[in-house]
């Protein structure tokens, strides 16, 4: 009867046909190579060990070898020409064995004093190993000590790790507050919208405040769209892919062609533009410092009070070109000059939020110039106005 039960139960398990049994030798191979491999790995550590303990114990026989042959030839000569008397008695053969051991341990204590630099230098360079194991992990705050007595030619390459895991801490700090400043200008809108979207479900709302939570609606939903268009572009600048058409133009024209288009917006707060503009050509993407001009521009009208002045100035000079833009503005904190430009930074925060602002346009500014060669700085003019200046080579 057991007999009869187990092709049941094969046939169960693995079906009538041979191929069921092929699959489960098939399995049983694979798992028994697999594991054999497994073995191989795990004995795999343990293979130079056993070579190094069979050196050892090579090395300490060589050693008594060889310090025996001293001992027994210094005692020979000691008994031969100053003990005779004593000739092969068991006091020499004591001091055989004592002078044995005092040469075997004072040559390990030299070999030791010997390999002791390369001793700490291994040490060193296993802390080196665990650095950057710590840095493949995400942890950038870690910090090699040098010691000149043994570190040496070392010393540079330490100091260049160190350098690294500097500037990686600080690149990971700079993501993190960037991403932190991405979601909190995002959220703002994203909160405004929400809101007052839920508030027009109400059925009895007045038309002209159903009409000013659309607005604000749409207002809201045009700096979302701003923030990502500046943020694509300021990643298309920083990843040193985006299009560069560097030709010769005319820069006081496109000025010009641009202060003009912008007309509504300083006739709207009755702002004077006190306009100064050489002839100047350079060789720049147009399109590029358009948007620079621009940046600046749109600063200025933001933050000068109604009936205020802008004033534009454009001069060549030693080999480059000046341009000095100023409003006359409350200008600019000594707290905040120093991150004037950088991403998300706003020296008003609320004055800001409320003009539709995302802190993104002098960032635009300032890598744009830097591709083109030149430099940008801000300061506050004489009357108390931010000023912004403009460095570009002509050529």
């Amino acid at each position: 009867m057991k007999r009869e039960g187990h092709p049941r139960q094969h046939r169960r398990r693995h079906g009538n046909s041979t191929s069921g049994m092929r699959r489960c030798w098939g399995n049983f191979y694979r798992e028994n190579k697999e594991h054999r491999r497994r073995m191989r790995e795990l004995s795999q550590p343990f293979k130079p060990r056993r070579k190094v303990l069979a050196l050892l114990i090579l090395s300490f026989h060589i050693g008594i070898a060889a310090s025996w042959a001293v001992a027994y030839s210094v005692m020979d000569l000691v008994f031969r020409y100053w003990l005779p008397q004593y000739g092969h008695t068991p006091l020499r053969q004591y001091l055989v064995v004592v002078l044995t051991f005092s040469l075997l341990f004072y040559a390990m204590k030299l070999i030791r004093l010997f390999f002791a630099p390369v001793r700490r230098q291994m040490d060193w360079f296993l802390e080196m190993i665990n650095a950057m194991k710590q840095l493949s992990r995400g942890n950038f705050n870690v910090n090699l000590q040098t010691n000149p007595r043994f570190m040496g030619q070392f010393s540079p390459l330490v100091d260049s790790f160190n350098e690294m895991a500097s500037e990686l801490s600080r690149m990971e700090e700079m993501r993190q507050e960037f991403i932190s400043n991405v979601s909190h200008e995002i959220q703002s809108p994203l909160t405004s919208i929400g809101g007052f979207a839920r508030a027009l479900q109400q059925d009895d709302l007045a038309p002209e405040t159903r009409k000013r939570y659309v607005q604000i609606i749409e207002t809201e939903s045009k700096r979302l769209s701003r923030m990502s268009d500046n943020l694509l572009k300021l990643t298309s600048l920083e990843s040193n892919h985006h299009p560069f058409d560097k030709k010769a133009y005319r820069l006081d024209r496109q000025l010009r062609h641009l202060i003009l288009s912008c007309e509504p917006l300083w006739q709207a707060k009755e702002l004077e533009m006190d306009v100064d503009l050489s002839e100047v050509t350079i060789a720049a993407d147009e399109d590029l410092m358009s948007q620079v001009w621009l940046n600046l521009l749109h600063n200025s009208i933001k933050f000068t009070p109604a009936g205020g002045t802008i004033g534009i100035a454009l001069a060549g000079e030693a080999g480059r070109v000046r341009l000095v833009v100023t409003d006359s503005g409350p200008g600019l904190s000594q707290q905040a000059l120093p991150h004037v430009f950088e991403r998300f930074f706003k020296a008003d925060p609320a004055r800001d939020r409320s003009s539709g602002g995302s802190g993104l346009g002098l960032s635009i500014v300032k890598k744009i110039v830097e591709m083109h060669g030149g430099e940008v700085f801000a300061d506050n003019a004489s009357h108390g106005g931010a000023r912004f200046t403009v460095l570009l080579p002509l050529s």
